[in-house]
């Protein structure tokens, strides 16, 4: 008799990872906020919002009910939009056995605390166990079953190699990590740097300035990561470089897609409404911005997008600050420890 996976959030990631559950020999429960979606999915057969073209297999159940989902499952993934972890964790705890493993795939950080969302989720959810797992992963090409890798970290390696087992299969391969910190804060962060991408690309400006951004962009996820516990090693892997590059150059990303719009001159709002699905890059920018802040930790990146995004800041000046800032050591961090 096959297990069942209960899946937190239907949006195009939570379809897309329902399906690849699937291929794995799983039931799933794919859990919707909302019941007239939860239906809508159920009689089409496809998420025609936000994954069209790809059939949902009769294995997937459709419900709106966090206690339906979660009833009797193998273990919960948890792909909710950020803003809305906290509350959905907070509803979904009554309904979680003790030792429980939740291995969360949502992008971002609690808006409020500034933690990390897997935090949030054990903060909600104490008597349950939280990995994470990110990497270079759309939707898109993950439900056609295009061949990509991700990581999976935990607090205790038979955790993360538990999912690691679950999920793992020929099109989606899956290591190990212990670096909860630095695979959830790569994942998060790199929205940010995406959304840049986007706006340099909506400038016109050139593959070298791309590339400028993505390096100097993952210096400041590596800068602010490192501060908050992560290992420096992880930003080079998959949840760091290998996200952050799919990411800021593809156009399968909302966040790239929406920082075109605001490079041609859309305002942030305006591009979000049509992108029509969760920007998570600019909520991301914010708690960045203000987790920057507290930890004392320089993100010059970090805060010209949230001047564009929150200040009204025009995107050419944010470019040109950058340009203009004083002089550096490339590796000015690392200098300065062994001084």
């Amino acid at each position: 008799m096959k297990k069942t996976v209960a899946v937190i959030g239907s949006g195009g990631w939570g379809t897309a990872i329902s399906t690849l559950l699937v291929r794995c020999g799983y039931n799933v429960n794919l859990w919707s906020y909302l019941k007239e979606e939860s239906e809508r999915l159920a009689q089409d057969k496809e998420n025609k919002a936000f994954l069209p073209g790809i059939m949902l297999d009769d294995a997937i159940y459709f419900t709106n009910s966090l206690e339906e989902a979660v009833k009797d499952c193998e273990f919960i993934v948890f792909v909710t939009p950020s803003k809305a972890v906290r509350q959905t964790a907070a509803a979904l705890a009554p309904f979680v056995p003790e030792g429980k493993i939740i291995v969360n795939l949502s992008k971002g950080l609690d808006m409020d605390s500034l933690k990390r969302l897997s935090v949030t989720i054990k903060e909600e959810i104490p008597q349950a166990e939280v990995a994470v797992m990110s990497g270079p992963s759309h939707a898109e090409e993950v439900a056609r079953g295009i061949p990509t890798t991700n990581v999976v970290a935990a607090r205790t390696l038979e955790i993360a190699e538990f999912i690691q087992d679950a999920m793992m299969c020929e099109k989606f391969r899956i290591y190990t990590s212990l670096d909860m910190a630095g695979v959830e804060l790569g994942g998060a962060l790199k929205n940010v740097i995406a959304l840049c991408a986007g706006i340099l690309d909506g400038l016109g400006l050139g593959d070298n300035t791309k590339a400028a951004l993505m390096t100097r962009g993952m210096a400041e996820i590596a800068r602010l990561g490192v501060a908050c516990g992560a290992q420096l090693a992880t930003f080079s892997g998959l949840s760091g470089m290998g996200d952050l590059i799919v990411t800021c150059t593809s156009m399968h990303s909302r966040n790239r897609r929406a920082g075109i719009l605001i490079g041609q001159g859309v305002s942030p709002d305006e591009a979000m409404k049509q992108v029509n699905m969760v920007v998570e890059g600019v909520y991301t920018t914010k708690a960045a911005y203000k987790l920057a802040q507290k930890m004392n930790v320089e993100m010059p990146i970090v805060e010209e997008a949230y001047g564009v995004l929150f200040e009204g800041k025009n995107v050419k000046d944010a470019v040109g600050n950058l340009m203009r800032r004083d002089k550096k050591h490339e590796n000015e961090d690392v200098f300065k420890f062994i001084l």
